[in-house]
Order: structure tokens, then C-alpha cells, then sequence
């Protein structure tokens, strides 16, 4: 069988023709889009749960073709660029399924070399540091003579990235000391002819002294100015999300992501494994979970959402998450774990029967379009879950911290629910926010019981009870304002707002562009465009303790997909969340972007060039 899928946009119409070399009576056309979807001619709907749907087509003739249109429900949601098309499509015939040949998915590497820009007046480093003093000449450096541990650590980074060793016999003199006079994770480094000394309080500022000189040598292809720097991060939280549940990423991606970080200096990993798609880690304590939800696709518990075309998916053993620990200590990375409650549990409820009221007629619907994607506190079930899954996923991250997730609870939750009800007179509760309050807090309190602290996205702290409290950390995603209010409400914030370092978001609105638009489109330069502390309020600024980027994956098919939605914009997030002094703006990072293309390009990391 050989068959031709051809897409087209008009307006806010998906034209799809299907072709094929021999007749195929009563095919059925399945695909995932943006958001939920609708036929508007040459087929009939047949299933649809969130943005993936069935369509019975007409019998396909030999020779011959079929042409049907969709669109999205929402009038507002006009196909932006090419991740707006279905992913993941795919033919089921009375032979079995057969994927369709659709060969525009994916993001597009531009092969044309960027506009260059005026070169960046400082030092070419991402992130900058806290101060630089030139001095007069260069030194040449290859490999540096110096058996500390922490630049041993950074020669097998640079050398697992495919660089030249750090560290290397016969190489420029290193001389490294303890300084005790300096604030922990700072460091001071002096570049001359004659050597190296880097003074730092702790081995994370030896181990940054030896990052910042691998960044160096490569901006600066071996002739570095001398100089001394003077640096220390500016937060204690530089991280970097990834979402795994929507497309499963393979370990050794995770990896290759750790070390980039650790070449940016960032230092919080936030391993996002448990949404409506899928809950992928391999607990002991509910083993339905994840073996009936890793995989989606045809004939699976969960269709082929998001791109997840005939079967897709796969879940990360205790082994694997050890691989992922071990790599992330030896970086000086720690790794959050999340588990997303009460909302986006749709493959939770599929898999573990009982956290439904079954007299709830509420029939609530979350932005994705799915229906009964939420737990009820009320449910016995319910808590029969998540206490002991929590304490199982928490007990295996030595970090102490799970994210307990807490967002985009859709507006009629548990309107239906009789157990609720009862749950709302019993404490005193007047809505779907205080329930989700009391919810989170109950959580947040048995966790914090058991030595754990509890993480969240900016909506747990609603309620008439004040959010989930317990020295919560709260994560300030729909911009900074609500990041802000927590603050002044006693909570540590980590800003990662989705208008700026949301990577999934589309670089540019090019049609041949990828990536999500409802936040925003973020061109390089937006990266930077913001203050982590906001203007106003620099009376909760202690309080800020960090800048996190976030890539969600519901339009990634590939693992590579990624990597150029992520850099270069990487580079902004990170000197946000080091650089005392906010010293970069737009055209500069513009400008050490292209500084570290070259580098990008070394370690076999795909860029975004165009935008």
C-alpha cells in the first residue's frame, strides 16, 4: 500500500487529501491538533477526546483520492504555523493502522547562516559574570594543568560534548585555593600569560570557575583575554523544565540536556512526568499508572493525543532515574520530580479506578478539552493514591522538594459532585477554589510530616484557607504579577513566566515557524525582556529566589524536536537567573547568541538560526 497525505491552510480551514495505490473501503483518518477540533465537510466525526480525533472517511479508490477539511472549535484558534497541522496521523483500515507519509512536521533548522550582528562589547560568556577587569594580552589555552576535582568533572563534561579536555598534562598552570572570605558558590579567576588562579569558597565555585573557563576557550577559540573575573550567581534557582508525559523523551536526551544546562550553569532540573497523557515513572505503590498509560496510540487506554500517531510513549525505570541522578550530582544539578494534581489527571483516572464521584453530572471540560481530567478530594480513592504515590515519587529524589502541580483547574470543577458538596458544608468551604485549597494543603501538610517540602504552579495559593501554605515554593507561570503576590504572602517564588520563557512557544510568526502562540511568540531578544524582579516590588525581592525555563512537548514527535525550540534562547533564560547585574538586553544577547553558535554547532546541539 502506498499512500500520499497532503495539508494545506486556508483561513481557519485544514484542507487534508489522502491518495493511495490501491481502494481502501471505510478508512478512518486519525490525527491530533492544537486544541479540540471539529470535521467541516468530507468525513464524520467518530471519536474526539482533548485535541485528537476520528474522522470515517469515504472509500478511497485505487489510483484515487479522498479530500476532507477540519478545523478547530475555537473560531479564535486559526492555524498559526505548521505545528497547527494534525501530528501524528494515521489510516485505520480493516488491515490495521497505517501511518500517513506527512513529511512537514517538525522544526525546521534553517541551514542559512544567521544576520550578523555587532559583536557584544563584554566578555563573550553566557552568563556573564559579576565583574570583569581586563588587563593587557592574551594566553593561549588548550588544556590546563590542574588536578582539582571539580575541572576534572568539567574535562569529562567538555569531553563527553564532544570538546577538547579541559584538563590536560603539560597544559597552562592552574592554581586553585579556598578563599573563606567569599560568599558560597563565588569565585575569582585571573587569567595571565604566565597561568591560572581561581579562589573559591566551596567545590560548586571551583567547579563555575572551570565551566566559565570551558565557555571562554570555546567563544574564544583558545585566545582568551587576561583578566580577572569576579562572579557568584545571582539565585540559588536556575532551572530548566522539561515535559516528558506529553512526549517521552528518551534518557539519554535528558542527559545531553543536564549537560548543556551545566555548561549554562544552571542547577534545578524539573522532570515533569505525570500530566493528562500519561503518568511515566515506574512506582511500586500503583503499578496500573503507569502500565496503562506510558503508551498511547491505537488500541491503547489513551488515543493518540498529541502527536502520539499509532503508539508512542514508554515509562522511566528506577534505573533510569538513578542514570538521571547520577549525572545530574556529578553537574551540581539537583532534580525536582512533579506529579500534577488535581487537574490534568486524565490518564490517572483512566488507570486507577474510584477518584470520580460517580454522582457527579458536573460534566467539566479543561482548556485541552478533556473531560474528567480532575481527582475528587472527596473520594476515598482519591487519597488511597495520591498520599502514598507521593511519598514513593518523593522518596526516590534526594532533593526533598515535589512539585504537586495545582494548575489550570477548569472553572466548573466538581460542580456535580455530591461528595463535594457534603466536603464544601463539612470545612466551611464556598467553591472550587477553596476545594482545591483544602485539597493542596492537606497534601502539602502529610508531605511536609514526612520531612518533604511541597512545591506548586501560582494557582495553589487560592482558597479561603490560603492556598497550600507549609513553606510551599511557588512557581509564578501566567506571568510575574501573581509570583508577585505570593511573595508578599510569605512564599519563595521562582518566576519562569510563559511570555518569555516558555520555549515551547513559536520563535516568530512565520507560517514555517514551530511551536505554540498563546502566551506569545518569543523572538530571542524577548528572552531578556523582563526583570526578575519586577519594578514595584522590590520589597519582596529576597523572596524571588529564581528563574526557571519551561518546554512543554505537545507538539514535539522527535526527541531532537527540542533542542532548537531551546537554543538559542537557552542563553537568555540562563544569564537571567546568574547575572547580578541584568547586563544583557536584547542586541546583546543577539550578539552572543551568535558568539555561541559555533558552540552549539561543536556539541551537536540543533539551533534555531532564522528567528
Amino acid at each position: 500500500m502506498a499512500l500520499t497525505f497532503s495539508v494545506r491552510i486556508d483561513g481557519a480551514e485544514i484542507h487534508c487529501e489522502i491518495g493511495s495505490d490501491i481502494a481502501i473501503p471505510a478508512p478512518v483518518f486519525c490525527c491530533s491538533l492544537m486544541a479540540v477540533s471539529k470535521v467541516v465537510r468530507g468525513g464524520t466525526l467518530v471519536r474526539r477526546v482533548a485535541g485528537y480525533l476520528e474522522v470515517a472517511l469515504p472509500n478511497i479508490p485505487a489510483q484515487g483520492c479522498v479530500t476532507f477539511v477540519l478545523a478547530h472549535e475555537e473560531t479564535n484558534y486559526m492555524p498559526r504555523n505548521r505545528a497547527w497541522l494534525p501530528l501524528g496521523a494515521y489510516l485505520r483500515t480493516k488491515t490495521g493502522p497505517v501511518a500517513l507519509p506527512f513529511l512537514e512536521n517538525g522544526v525546521r533548522v534553517d541551514s542559512a547562516p544567521p544576520k550578523v550582528v555587532p559583536q557584544f562589547a563584554g566578555l563573550k560568556l553566557i552568563p556573564q559574570p559579576t565583574k570583569w577587569q581586563p588587563a593587557a594580552g592574551r594566553v593561549e589555552v588548550g588544556g590546563l594543568a590542574c588536578d582539582d576535582a571539580n575541572f576534572l568533572a568539567v574535562t569529562v563534561l567538555a569531553t563527553r560534548l564532544g570538546l577538547t579536555a579541559l584538563t590536560a598534562a603539560g597544559g597552562l598552570p592552574v592554581k586553585a585555593t579556598r578563599d573563606t572570605s567569599l560568599v558560597p558558590g563565588a569565585y575569582v579567576l585571573t587569567l595571565a600569560t604566565s597561568g591560572v588562579t581561581v579562589a573559591a569558597v566551596d567545590d560548586f565555585g571551583l567547579f563555575s570557575a572551570a565551566i566559565t573557563l570551558l565557555n571562554l576557550r570555546e567563544t574564544y577559540a583558545g585566545s582568551l583575554p587576561c583578566g580577572t573575573i569576579t562572579d557568584a550567581p545571582r539565585f540559588g534557582w536556575r532551572g530548566q523544565h522539561l515535559d516528558c508525559a506529553r512526549h517521552f523523551y528518551s534518557v539519554a536526551t535528558i542527559l545531553r540536556l543536564l549537560d548543556l544546562m551545566a555548561l549554562l550553569k544552571l542547577n534545578r532540573f524539573h522532570w515533569h512526568f505525570s500530566d493528562d497523557e500519561a503518568f511515566r515513572l515506574e512506582v511500586d505503590c500503583a503499578p496500573n499508572i503507569w502500565k496503562q498509560t506510558a503508551f498511547r496510540g491505537e488500541g491503547q487506554v489513551v488515543p493518540g493525543v498529541f502527536g502520539g500517531g499509532i503508539k508512542a510513549g514508554g515509562s522511566y525505570s528506577r534505573a533510569d532515574v538513578a542514570r538521571v541522578l547520577a549525572r545530574a550530582k556529578e553537574l551540581n544539578i539537583e532534580v525536582m520530580p512533579e506529579i500534577e494534581l488535581p487537574a490534568h489527571a486524565f490518564a490517572l483516572n483512566i488507570a486507577h479506578q474510584g477518584m470520580r464521584d460517580p454522582g457527579d453530572n458536573g460534566g467539566e471540560l479543561s482548556v485541552q478539552g478533556y473531560g474528567q481530567n480532575i481527582l475528587n478530594p472527596a473520594m476515598p480513592a482519591t487519597w488511597a493514591l495520591i498520599e502514598p504515590l507521593s511519598l514513593e515519587v518523593a522518596g526516590l529524589f534526594p532533593f526533598g522538594i515535589l512539585h504537586i502541580g495545582c494548575d489550570e483547574l477548569p472553572p466548573n470543577a466538581w460542580s456535580g459532585s455530591p461528595g463535594v458538596a457534603a466536603l464544601k458544608a463539612e470545612h466551611g468551604l464556598a467553591d472550587r477554589d477553596d476545594v482545591q485549597g483544602w485539597l493542596m494543603a492537606r497534601l502539602a501538610g502529610y508531605l511536609q510530616a514526612h520531612g518533604i517540602r511541597s512545591a506548586a504552579w501560582e494557582e495553589a495559593t487560592k482558597g479561603s484557607n490560603g492556598g497550600l501554605g507549609h513553606d510551599a515554593l511557588l512557581f509564578s507561570w501566567t506571568g510575574q504579577g501573581a509570583g508577585v503576590e505570593a511573595a508578599r504572602r510569605g512564599y519563595e517564588v521562582v518566576m519562569c513566566p510563559a511570555q518569555q520563557v516558555y520555549f515551547d512557544m513559536a520563535h516568530s510568526r512565520d507560517l514555517g515557524d514551530w511551536g505554540a502562540t498563546w502566551a506569545a511568540t518569543i523572538a530571542l531578544e524577548e528572552v531578556v525582556n523582563w526583570k526578575p524582579v519586577p519594578k514595584g516590588a522590590e520589597d519582596v525581592a529576597h523572596k524571588i529566589i529564581g528563574v526557571q525555563g519551561c518546554f512543554w512537548s505537545e507538539f514535539t514527535t522527535i526527541d531532537g524536536e527540542m533542542e532548537p525550540m531551546l537554543a538559542p534562547r537557552i542563553l537568555g533564560m540562563a544569564n537571567k537567573a546568574w547575572d547580578m547585574n541584568d547586563a544583557v538586553d536584547g542586541p546583546a544577547l543577539r550578539a552572543l547568541a551568535q558568539d555561541y553558535g559555533p558552540v552549539f554547532d561543536r556539541i551537536g546541539w540543533q539551533r534555531h538560526k532564522g528567528a
